[in-house]
């Protein structure tokens, strides 16, 4: 069985997501790391705990056990969570928390295909019970949606000729496994192998897989309806374009042309979020030294505006 997921900065989001009692949102509920200790520092927080892999669930459940009806257990996606928490009565959430990575549990688990250091089926889904695997979804993908994913989610110059390569080598069934996939690209890339490179191809395929992106998306437009005033939204991104489309969503990024400015000149509207990160919030070397899979953590604090 996998060790159990470090979770990643956990001071710093209690210490930006603790708004004193009321009912919590952990979307990204993993092994319950984060929520275990939201719930121990803060006695009148109930959680809703939510992921989209059953397997975190399940870890998560018997990790936080001992908080009893402290905590609502919720299998769903990020387009999912409004109307779930509607249908439950939950009221506006004091604090949210978006931890937007891998558990070690997903990446050193092998039948999960989530890295190449492991043999295992190429899958990639965060929720093996919903939609096909990733060998299947590559078989059937265009080479041009392919090249998008891997240059936009990977930051892989050639993704084009990668994205020809994989497409051609899953329509004949050559890709069964993480370490077909693997040894493909550093077949068609060339050179030494690259197991930075080789984690980025990973990397974009589940992030492609998954939609990621557009669950992130939606998750950013519902979250001011369901936040209370001054409620704080914590978000932990480990992907440049994450943390990205994170700090323009939620400072508001809508700002005019400085022609359009000159023709109306009063201020843009406010978004609904006031930034209480100044700069991005990353780990210290202690951390990292004792959890290497935290190096690339961005976290960034949103508080929730009076209405």
């Amino acid at each position: 069985m996998s060790a159990r997921h470090e979770p990643v900065l956990v001071a710093e989001v209690l210490r930006f997501l603790l708004r004193g009692p009321g009912c919590y949102l952990d979307a990204t509920l993993g092994d319950g790391g984060h929520a275990e200790a939201l719930l121990d520092a803060e006695p009148g927080a109930r959680l809703l705990g939510s992921d989209r892999d059953p397997d975190a669930l399940a870890s998560a459940r018997e990790r936080l056990q001992r908080f009893g009806d402290r905590v609502t257990y919720l299998h769903a996606t990020f387009r999912d969570i409004p109307a779930h928490a509607e249908a439950l009565g939950q009221r506006p959430f004091t604090g949210a928390l978006f931890d937007l990575g891998l558990s070690s549990r997903q990446i050193d688990e092998p039948r999960r295909g989530m890295s190449f250091m492991r043999e295992g089926p190429l899958d990639l889904r965060m929720d093996p019970s919903r939609g096909e695997p990733a060998a299947m979804r590559l078989a059937q993908a265009s080479e041009s949606e392919l090249a998008m994913a891997l240059i936009e989610y990977g930051d892989l110059p050639h993704g084009r000729r990668l994205a020809r390569a994989i497409v051609a080598a899953a329509g004949s069934g050559d890709l069964p496994t993480t370490r077909a996939l693997a040894d493909l690209v550093d077949r068609v890339l060339g050179g030494r192998p690259h197991p930075r490179r080789t984690a980025r191809v990973f990397q974009a395929l589940r992030m492609w897989i998954n939609d990621e992106a557009g669950e992130l998306s939606e998750a950013l437009h519902w979250l001011p309806d369901h936040m209370r005033p001054g409620g704080v939204v914590v978000t932990l991104a480990y992907h440049s374009g994450e943390d990205r489309r994170i700090k323009q969503e939620l400072r508001g990024r809508t700002q005019p042309t400085r022609r359009v400015h000159r023709l109306l000149p009063q201020r843009p509207p406010e978004g609904p979020w006031q930034e209480l990160t100044r700069s991005v919030v990353i780990p210290s070397d202690e951390e990292i030294a004792a959890n290497p899979r935290a190096r690339s953590a961005r976290l960034r604090a949103f508080r929730r505006k009076p209405i």
